[in-house]
Protein backbone atom coordinates (compact mmCIF):
# COMPACT_ATOMS: atom_id res chain seq x y z
CA UNK A 1 0.00 0.00 0.00
CA UNK A 2 1.58 3.43 -0.94
CA UNK A 3 0.77 5.81 1.50
CA UNK A 4 0.97 9.78 1.36
CA UNK A 5 1.03 11.63 4.88
CA UNK A 6 0.35 15.39 4.46
CA UNK A 7 1.56 17.53 7.54
CA UNK A 8 4.63 15.89 8.78
CA UNK A 9 5.97 19.05 11.18
CA UNK A 10 3.03 19.48 13.46
CA UNK A 11 2.29 17.83 16.20
CA UNK A 12 0.01 14.54 14.71
CA UNK A 13 1.95 14.21 11.71
CA UNK A 14 5.61 13.50 13.82
CA UNK A 15 3.32 10.99 15.51
CA UNK A 16 2.04 9.58 12.58
CA UNK A 17 5.14 9.09 10.62
CA UNK A 18 6.41 5.65 12.69
CA UNK A 19 2.87 4.61 13.21
CA UNK A 20 2.00 4.86 9.26
CA UNK A 21 5.82 3.65 7.89
CA UNK A 22 5.19 -0.20 8.81
CA UNK A 23 2.04 -0.73 6.73
CA UNK A 24 3.70 0.38 3.17
CA UNK A 25 5.25 2.59 0.92
CA UNK A 26 5.11 5.95 2.81
CA UNK A 27 5.86 9.08 1.37
CA UNK A 28 5.54 11.95 4.30
CA UNK A 29 5.73 15.74 3.07
CA UNK A 30 5.66 19.11 4.54
CA UNK A 31 4.42 21.94 3.53
CA UNK A 32 7.67 23.21 1.38
CA UNK A 33 6.99 19.88 -0.73
CA UNK A 34 2.78 20.17 -0.56
CA UNK A 35 1.46 23.81 0.10
CA UNK A 36 -2.33 22.78 0.51
CA UNK A 37 -2.65 27.29 -0.17
CA UNK A 38 -0.88 26.08 -3.70
CA UNK A 39 -3.70 23.87 -5.32
CA UNK A 40 -1.04 23.37 -8.46
CA UNK A 41 1.51 22.21 -5.48
CA UNK A 42 -0.88 19.74 -4.21
CA UNK A 43 -1.96 18.27 -7.60
CA UNK A 44 1.31 17.88 -8.61
CA UNK A 45 2.22 15.35 -5.78
CA UNK A 46 -0.40 13.47 -5.21
CA UNK A 47 -0.52 12.74 -9.11
CA UNK A 48 3.18 11.91 -8.60
CA UNK A 49 2.82 9.79 -5.71
CA UNK A 50 -0.44 8.18 -6.78
CA UNK A 51 -1.07 6.94 -3.35
CA UNK A 52 -3.75 4.09 -2.22
CA UNK A 53 -4.39 5.99 0.86
CA UNK A 54 -4.38 9.64 1.86
CA UNK A 55 -3.70 11.74 5.11
CA UNK A 56 -3.69 14.91 5.46
CA UNK A 57 -2.55 15.96 8.98
CA UNK A 58 -1.69 19.37 7.66
CA UNK A 59 -3.99 22.83 8.57
CA UNK A 60 -3.57 26.88 9.00
CA UNK A 61 -4.39 26.29 12.91
CA UNK A 62 -3.78 29.99 14.04
CA UNK A 63 -7.25 30.52 15.51
CA UNK A 64 -6.82 34.15 16.27
CA UNK A 65 -4.62 34.90 13.73
CA UNK A 66 -7.24 33.55 11.32
CA UNK A 67 -9.55 36.48 11.76
CA UNK A 68 -6.98 38.74 10.44
CA UNK A 69 -6.10 36.32 7.14
CA UNK A 70 -9.06 34.51 6.22
CA UNK A 71 -7.59 34.05 2.57
CA UNK A 72 -4.98 32.36 3.63
CA UNK A 73 -7.11 29.78 5.94
CA UNK A 74 -9.29 29.40 3.81
CA UNK A 75 -7.22 28.37 0.82
CA UNK A 76 -5.25 26.46 3.19
CA UNK A 77 -8.07 24.57 5.01
CA UNK A 78 -11.08 24.86 2.73
CA UNK A 79 -9.95 25.64 -1.13
CA UNK A 80 -6.79 23.31 -0.70
CA UNK A 81 -8.64 19.98 1.15
CA UNK A 82 -11.54 20.62 -1.70
CA UNK A 83 -8.61 19.99 -4.04
CA UNK A 84 -6.76 17.29 -2.34
CA UNK A 85 -10.22 15.79 -2.23
CA UNK A 86 -10.50 16.01 -5.71
CA UNK A 87 -7.48 14.39 -6.72
CA UNK A 88 -8.26 11.38 -4.16
CA UNK A 89 -11.38 10.97 -6.28
CA UNK A 90 -9.53 10.96 -9.25
CA UNK A 91 -7.27 7.91 -8.20
CA UNK A 92 -9.71 6.09 -6.60
CA UNK A 93 -7.56 6.63 -3.49
CA UNK A 94 -9.02 6.68 0.23
CA UNK A 95 -8.71 10.20 1.84
CA UNK A 96 -8.59 10.33 5.88
CA UNK A 97 -8.79 14.32 6.85
CA UNK A 98 -8.58 15.82 10.07
CA UNK A 99 -11.07 18.12 11.12
CA UNK A 100 -12.32 20.00 14.51
CA UNK A 101 -14.99 20.83 17.46
CA UNK A 102 -14.67 24.63 16.34
CA UNK A 103 -16.92 24.09 13.36
CA UNK A 104 -19.82 24.08 16.16
CA UNK A 105 -20.99 27.26 17.83
CA UNK A 106 -20.96 25.81 21.50
CA UNK A 107 -24.79 26.32 22.37
CA UNK A 108 -25.47 22.10 23.28
CA UNK A 109 -24.82 20.57 26.67
CA UNK A 110 -24.74 17.44 25.42
CA UNK A 111 -21.46 15.38 23.01
CA UNK A 112 -22.22 16.72 19.74
CA UNK A 113 -22.66 13.91 17.26
CA UNK A 114 -21.18 14.34 13.64
CA UNK A 115 -25.30 14.86 12.15
CA UNK A 116 -25.68 17.90 14.35
CA UNK A 117 -25.77 21.36 12.83
CA UNK A 118 -22.67 23.08 12.47
CA UNK A 119 -22.34 26.75 13.37
CA UNK A 120 -19.06 27.94 13.62
CA UNK A 121 -18.18 31.02 15.23
CA UNK A 122 -14.64 32.16 13.75
CA UNK A 123 -12.85 32.29 10.13
CA UNK A 124 -10.78 29.11 11.67
CA UNK A 125 -14.11 27.23 11.96
CA UNK A 126 -15.40 28.42 8.78
CA UNK A 127 -12.35 27.32 7.21
CA UNK A 128 -12.23 24.03 8.05
CA UNK A 129 -16.23 23.54 7.85
CA UNK A 130 -15.85 24.86 3.82
CA UNK A 131 -13.33 22.13 3.64
CA UNK A 132 -15.37 19.48 5.18
CA UNK A 133 -17.85 20.68 2.52
CA UNK A 134 -15.51 20.50 -0.30
CA UNK A 135 -14.48 17.16 0.51
CA UNK A 136 -18.25 16.10 0.47
CA UNK A 137 -19.08 17.62 -2.64
CA UNK A 138 -16.23 15.89 -4.85
CA UNK A 139 -17.68 12.24 -3.67
CA UNK A 140 -14.26 11.28 -2.98
CA UNK A 141 -13.80 7.96 -0.38
CA UNK A 142 -13.12 10.12 2.60
CA UNK A 143 -13.19 9.96 6.09
CA UNK A 144 -13.40 13.29 7.82
CA UNK A 145 -12.09 13.17 11.57
CA UNK A 146 -12.99 16.19 14.05
CA UNK A 147 -11.05 16.35 17.17
CA UNK A 148 -10.57 18.82 19.84
CA UNK A 149 -7.84 19.90 22.31
CA UNK A 150 -4.95 18.09 21.19
CA UNK A 151 -1.66 18.37 21.94
CA UNK A 152 1.88 16.58 21.60
CA UNK A 153 4.78 16.09 22.64
CA UNK A 154 6.03 16.88 18.70
CA UNK A 155 4.94 19.81 16.64
CA UNK A 156 4.91 23.27 17.97
CA UNK A 157 3.62 24.69 20.87
CA UNK A 158 0.32 23.98 23.14
CA UNK A 159 -1.97 24.09 25.71
CA UNK A 160 -0.10 21.26 27.95
CA UNK A 161 3.65 22.81 26.50
CA UNK A 162 2.37 25.95 27.58
CA UNK A 163 1.35 25.25 31.10
CA UNK A 164 4.44 23.69 31.66
CA UNK A 165 6.82 26.69 30.51
CA UNK A 166 4.32 28.82 32.74
CA UNK A 167 4.47 26.66 35.71
CA UNK A 168 7.89 26.46 35.73
CA UNK A 169 8.73 30.35 35.52
CA UNK A 170 5.58 31.80 37.62
CA UNK A 171 3.94 31.05 41.06
CA UNK A 172 0.42 31.92 39.96
CA UNK A 173 -1.60 31.13 36.54
CA UNK A 174 -5.19 32.50 36.00
CA UNK A 175 -7.04 30.00 32.91
CA UNK A 176 -10.17 29.70 31.88
CA UNK A 177 -13.00 27.87 33.51
CA UNK A 178 -16.27 28.30 31.48
CA UNK A 179 -14.87 26.56 28.20
CA UNK A 180 -15.76 22.96 28.06
CA UNK A 181 -14.31 20.05 25.96
CA UNK A 182 -12.20 16.60 25.88
CA UNK A 183 -8.65 16.72 25.56
CA UNK A 184 -6.86 14.81 23.15
CA UNK A 185 -3.03 13.23 23.20
CA UNK A 186 -1.84 12.89 19.75
CA UNK A 187 -0.91 9.63 20.22
CA UNK A 188 -4.32 8.07 20.94
CA UNK A 189 -5.45 10.03 17.72
CA UNK A 190 -2.73 8.19 15.57
CA UNK A 191 -3.34 5.05 16.40
CA UNK A 192 -7.13 5.77 15.72
CA UNK A 193 -6.17 7.28 12.25
CA UNK A 194 -3.44 4.04 11.44
CA UNK A 195 -6.76 1.52 12.35
CA UNK A 196 -8.67 3.29 9.15
CA UNK A 197 -5.54 3.31 7.30
CA UNK A 198 -5.10 -0.73 8.04
CA UNK A 199 -8.79 -1.21 8.12
CA UNK A 200 -11.14 0.99 5.84
CA UNK A 201 -14.32 2.28 7.18
CA UNK A 202 -17.57 4.12 5.28
CA UNK A 203 -16.68 7.11 3.98
CA UNK A 204 -18.84 10.10 6.65
CA UNK A 205 -17.85 12.14 9.33
CA UNK A 206 -16.66 10.78 12.56
CA UNK A 207 -15.58 12.23 15.90
CA UNK A 208 -12.75 11.20 17.85
CA UNK A 209 -11.51 12.70 21.34
CA UNK A 210 -10.31 11.31 24.59
CA UNK A 211 -12.65 10.49 27.33
CA UNK A 212 -13.73 12.46 29.42
CA UNK A 213 -14.85 15.93 30.33
CA UNK A 214 -13.03 19.16 31.74
CA UNK A 215 -12.64 22.64 31.18
CA UNK A 216 -9.13 24.62 30.62
CA UNK A 217 -8.88 25.07 33.98
CA UNK A 218 -9.31 21.32 35.04
CA UNK A 219 -7.02 20.96 32.51
CA UNK A 220 -3.93 22.87 33.37
CA UNK A 221 -5.10 21.92 37.19
CA UNK A 222 -4.47 18.03 35.81
CA UNK A 223 -1.07 19.14 34.04
CA UNK A 224 0.53 20.21 37.08
CA UNK A 225 -0.41 17.60 39.71
CA UNK A 226 0.72 15.18 36.66
CA UNK A 227 3.72 16.96 36.05
CA UNK A 228 4.47 17.29 39.99
CA UNK A 229 3.77 13.78 41.12
CA UNK A 230 6.35 13.03 38.01
CA UNK A 231 8.86 15.36 39.57
CA UNK A 232 9.16 18.21 37.49
CA UNK A 233 10.44 21.31 38.41
CA UNK A 234 7.33 23.77 39.16
CA UNK A 235 6.83 26.97 40.50
CA UNK A 236 3.07 27.25 40.42
CA UNK A 237 1.65 27.57 43.79
CA UNK A 238 -2.01 28.64 42.49
CA UNK A 239 -4.10 28.62 39.59
CA UNK A 240 -7.03 30.69 39.28
CA UNK A 241 -10.20 29.82 37.23
CA UNK A 242 -11.71 33.23 35.33
CA UNK A 243 -14.21 33.20 32.93
CA UNK A 244 -13.93 33.72 29.04
CA UNK A 245 -15.19 37.47 29.06
CA UNK A 246 -12.05 38.04 31.60
CA UNK A 247 -9.22 36.40 28.83
CA UNK A 248 -10.76 38.18 25.67
CA UNK A 249 -9.33 37.13 22.59
CA UNK A 250 -9.48 37.77 18.79
CA UNK A 251 -11.56 34.96 17.30
CA UNK A 252 -15.07 33.71 19.41
CA UNK A 253 -14.62 30.01 21.36
CA UNK A 254 -17.29 27.61 21.73
CA UNK A 255 -18.27 27.34 25.16
CA UNK A 256 -19.06 24.04 25.30
CA UNK A 257 -17.16 21.22 22.05
CA UNK A 258 -17.83 17.71 23.77
CA UNK A 259 -17.49 15.85 21.03
CA UNK A 260 -19.38 11.76 20.74
CA UNK A 261 -16.97 9.42 19.95
CA UNK A 262 -19.59 6.98 20.14
CA UNK A 263 -19.59 6.04 15.95
CA UNK A 264 -15.54 6.10 15.85
CA UNK A 265 -16.02 3.71 18.56
CA UNK A 266 -17.86 1.11 17.14
CA UNK A 267 -15.46 0.79 14.34
CA UNK A 268 -12.27 0.46 16.43
CA UNK A 269 -13.82 -1.94 18.70
CA UNK A 270 -12.79 0.34 21.78
CA UNK A 271 -13.27 3.58 23.51
CA UNK A 272 -10.52 6.08 23.45
CA UNK A 273 -8.76 6.49 26.72
CA UNK A 274 -9.69 8.47 29.27
CA UNK A 275 -7.53 12.29 28.71
CA UNK A 276 -6.07 12.12 32.02
CA UNK A 277 -4.66 8.64 31.57
CA UNK A 278 -3.39 10.27 28.36
CA UNK A 279 -2.05 13.66 29.99
CA UNK A 280 -0.17 11.17 32.34
CA UNK A 281 1.67 9.23 29.81
CA UNK A 282 2.59 12.16 27.57
CA UNK A 283 3.65 13.92 30.35
CA UNK A 284 5.99 11.20 31.55
CA UNK A 285 8.08 11.64 28.09
CA UNK A 286 9.18 15.09 29.57
CA UNK A 287 10.12 14.53 32.94
CA UNK A 288 11.83 14.81 34.81
CA UNK A 289 13.38 18.46 34.42
CA UNK A 290 13.76 18.31 30.72
CA UNK A 291 12.39 22.18 30.10
CA UNK A 292 14.48 21.99 27.18
CA UNK A 293 12.10 19.98 25.53
CA UNK A 294 8.97 22.18 25.77
CA UNK A 295 9.28 25.25 23.77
Amino acid sequence: MKILLIGTQGQLGTELIPLLAPLGNLTAVDRDTLNLADSDSVRQVVQQVKPDAIVNAAAYTAVDKAESEPELAMAVNGIGVGVLAEETRNLGARLIHISTDYVFDGTQSQPYQDTDTTNPLGIYGKSKLLGEQNITATGANAIIIRTAWVYGTGGPGNFVKTMLRLGGQREEIRVVADQIGSPTWTRDLAGAITYLVENPAAPGIYHYTNSGVCSWYDFAVAIFEEAALLGYPLQVQRVIPITTAEYPTRAKRPGYSVLSSAKISAVLGTHPPHWRQSLRQMLSLFVPGHLSLVP
